[in-house]
């Protein structure tokens, strides 16, 4: 099998790309990247060590994609990841690369009849309406419950089936356009595709920011004993997320890469479910256990444009499906991510101090 992998440098793609060739050593990986994240240079001797080429283009460029040998299978994981892109006024970089990339990306596929996976975002559903959602507020975190205002939501999280009604991000937005172009192109080019929505992605090897990797710069920032902020509701740092390692994405993108027909056409929520979850507050108690250090954390009432109170997702659907479910928890994800910070200190320390 040949596979192409966009945004293969970056955090999930070469993660993706890493596991798939150590799993089957016969396949043809290509990743493609235009490495404009810092740290994804990183990811390069990474990716040759494993036995994966690199190709240097940009998915924003139709001339790049020219130059690129069939594959069978194209895994879409390159975007501009962070939810605050493009309101500052500059959206350009965004649209074009998780847009018209996409489109790109789908031109690609379509021309050498290559199946098509693509790694969409949570973000797709709206803000305002998850806002309004009903909530609990308990000791710790806070808490969704089963008598909701909207269809598609319950105290197990948010399904496929939440209204996309509204204004979600430009992020958000981007990506739920994709996804309506991959539904085009399923139904009228023929293309088998499945689009994974996934909650919080990380683990090792992950560059985490503010706006967007907020797992591994929480236990960074602990690692190398700087402040944090408990930004929006209130400074409480009782904000909730679910969380999926990326060793357990990829277990749900190997089975699709070999059972896309049981998928084709396909929209599933994926991510670490209630089970793997963690407000910031509780995140902050289990950095400070694993990595033995207490650091310094301000108190911001006011909330951040485009953040959300919660998000857990609910992964029913993916399960009755595939059988896929996240196995790994937060402490797991925590003390994954602390032991690859010691191991590679010297490399990660210019770029997540």
């Amino acid at each position: 099998m040949k596979l192409l992998i966009t945004g293969g440098a970056g955090f999930v793609g070469s993660s993706l790309a890493i596991s798939l060739k150590q799993n089957y050593p016969n396949y043809q990986i290509f990743a493609l990247d235009n490495l404009k994240r810092r740290g994804s240079e990183l990811s390069l001797a990474r990716l040759k060590a494993a036995g994966i080429e690199f190709l240097h283009g940009d998915i924003r460029s139709k001339e790049d994609f020219d130059a690129l040998p069939a594959v069978d299978t194209v895994i879409e994981a390159s975007a501009e990841p962070s939810v605050l892109a493009g309101l500052d006024g500059t959206p350009d970089y965004l649209i074009n690369t998780n847009l018209f990339g996409t489109v790109n990306c789908l031109n690609y596929a379509l021309k050498h009849k290559a199946n098509f996976i693509f790694l969409s975002t949570s973000r797709v559903y709206p803000i305002k309406t998850i806002e309004t959602l009903n909530f609990e507020e308990a000791d710790t975190r806070f808490v969704l419950t089963d008598n909701q205002p909207v269809s598609g939501v319950s105290s197990q999280g948010i399904a496929e089936n939440f209204p996309l009604d509204g204004a979600r991000s430009l992020y958000g937005t981007t990506k739920l356009a994709s996804e309506l172009l991959i539904q085009e192109y399923n139904e009228f080019y023929g293309l088998k595709t499945v689009i994974n929505r996934c909650g919080v992605i990380t683990g090792p090897w992950q560059m985490g920011k503010v706006d967007q990797g907020v797992m591994v710069l929480w236990i960074a920032k602990h690692y190398f004993e700087q402040q944090l902020a408990y930004i929006g509701y209130g400074g409480t740092g009782k904000q909730t997320r679910d969380m999926l390692h990326i060793a357990d994405l990829y277990r749900l993108i190997d089975w699709e890469l070999h059972n896309l027909d049981n998928v084709n056409g396909e929209i599933l929520n994926a991510g670490g479910g209630m089970q793997s979850s963690a407000s910031l507050q509780e995140l902050t108690k289990i950095c400070q256990e694993i990595t033995g250090k207490t650091i310094p954390i301000k108190q911001v009432a006011e909330n951040r444009a485009a953040d959300i109170r919660l998000y857990i997702t609910d992964n029913t659907n993916v399960t009755k499906l595939t059988g896929w479910k996240p196995e790994l928890g937060i402490r797991e994800i925590v003390t994954d991510i602390h032991d690859w910070l010691n191991e590679n200190r010297a490399a990660l320390e210019p770029i997540l101090k």
